[in-house]
């Protein structure tokens, strides 16, 4: 029988970051997930500075060797309308390969991993979980993604939620798709279904070329997505030979279908949590704090697993990531669609509401500081000039 303080079910950007500040105050943590790292991960990938700063992250020593691509832009639209470019000046993103990106953290966490084991079954024993019947920890948490098992113990209701279902590829351009991918690496860009109800993307980081759809619901995807691709490939946006047979992936966003989040020695982080931003259905920085939150109360709690004990971690989500109901939200389900659509369609079609309201709020959370939790703040990443030039050119 194996033991440690807590077992952690999924390596992720949530799992990890939590185990990273679990380890950093003495506990000896144990991650569980049933892939083995590096592993292929589908996401655009992408990560504010605020990111950086929580994790602590050295912009200038993760960059060597992994793909970090700094975004100063972006060029949106819905499907068919003429495009808007909104430019910072500076990078006010930076993309990233969820590859490299989930095992850098995972390694920098320093604590010991599990890889390649499914979780099976946690059985409490006294004041500890057994999990797959030779793991024996008083604290189980949840981080495996929006299937996560321990998400379904706590009486997560997978596959009658509403999610946001997704296809996506990325892969490594070859020279000749290169020359043919007119997507410039420093502005993604973003089309979005011309109900409003779902978006495509089309995001270079440097010679990796992610391209995806989302849309709320799961009914007949593939009608949205693959005419996307094509239209992509009509408008000249990426290589003409770009394959049609996207990946899938789901995830709940915060608000829609709330979660149990908390039980008796229980935590659920990231999401499995159901944290995704509800306007944009970003994840990682979610993920990433909903980790350091968790770890926060546990530190707290001194030992003691208690579901009351846990409970302040309910409080903390609350208020960092608000009731996942916007204003807006609200209004466009008291409308009809027709008219969310055409107002929308307007709104985006103006430089400052594409700016200011669309990107800075909606996608970025610039006006979201960085969660203080005690650490230094990193200086952002400027690449070299000589590797900006060579992005530009290509």
């Amino acid at each position: 029988m194996d033991s440690c303080d807590a077992v952690i079910v999924g390596g992720g950007p949530a799992g990890s970051s939590c185990a990273w500040k679990l380890r950093q105050a003495g506990l000896e943590v144990l991650v569980l997930d049933q892939q083995k790292f590096p592993r292929d991960k589908v996401c655009g990938g992408w990560i504010t500075p605020a990111v950086l700063e929580e994790l602590e992250l050295d912009p200038g020593e993760y960059a060597q060797g992994r793909v970090f691509q700094p975004i100063t832009g972006f060029r949106t639209c819905r499907m068919g309308d003429d495009p808007v470019e909104t430019h910072y000046g500076r990078a006010v993103s930076y993309g990233i390969r969820r590859c490299e990106f989930d095992h850098y953290l995972l390694e920098r966490s320093g604590v010991r991993t599990q890889e390649g084991e499914p979780f099976d079954k946690m059985e409490r024993s006294r004041q500890e979980w057994v999990v797959n019947g030779r793991i024996r920890a008083p604290l189980v948490i949840g981080a495996g993604g929006h299937f996560c098992p321990v998400a379904r113990f706590l009486g997560a209701r997978i596959g009658t939620e509403p999610i946001v279902a997704a296809q996506e590829l990325e892969f490594a351009m070859n020279a000749r798709e290169r020359e043919e991918c007119a997507v410039r690496a420093e502005v993604p860009e973003l089309y979005f279904c011309r109900d409003l109800k779902g978006y495509g993307w089309c995001f270079r980081k440097q010679d990796v070329l992610n391209v995806g759809l989302g849309r709320f619901g799961s009914h007949r995807l593939s009608d949205h997505v693959l005419p996307f691709v094509r239209y992509l490939k009509d408008a000249g946006r990426i290589p003409k030979e770009f394959p049609e047979g996207l990946r899938g992936h789901a995830y709940l966003l915060y608000g829609s279908a709330p979660r149990r989040v908390v039980g008796e020695g229980i935590l659920l982080i990231g999401d499995a949590a159901g944290l995704a931003y509800s306007q944009s259905g970003e994840g990682i920085r979610p993920a990433i704090e909903s980790g350091l939150l968790a770890a926060r109360i546990i530190l707290e709690a001194g030992h003691r697993y208690t579901a009351e004990n846990l409970g302040g971690y309910r409080s903390l989500l609350a208020t960092r990531f608000g009731t996942g109901k916007d204003w807006l939200s609200n209004l466009a389900k008291r409308v009809p669609d027709w008219l969310t659509s055409y107002v929308g369609g307007k709104l985006m079609a103006t430089s400052w509401f594409s700016r200011h309201i669309l990107i800075d709020r909606w996608f970025l959370h610039s006006h979201e500081p960085a969660l203080e939790l005690g650490t230094a703040p990193c200086v952002p990443y400027a690449a070299p000039r000589q590797s900006l030039k060579m992005t530009n050119d290509q």
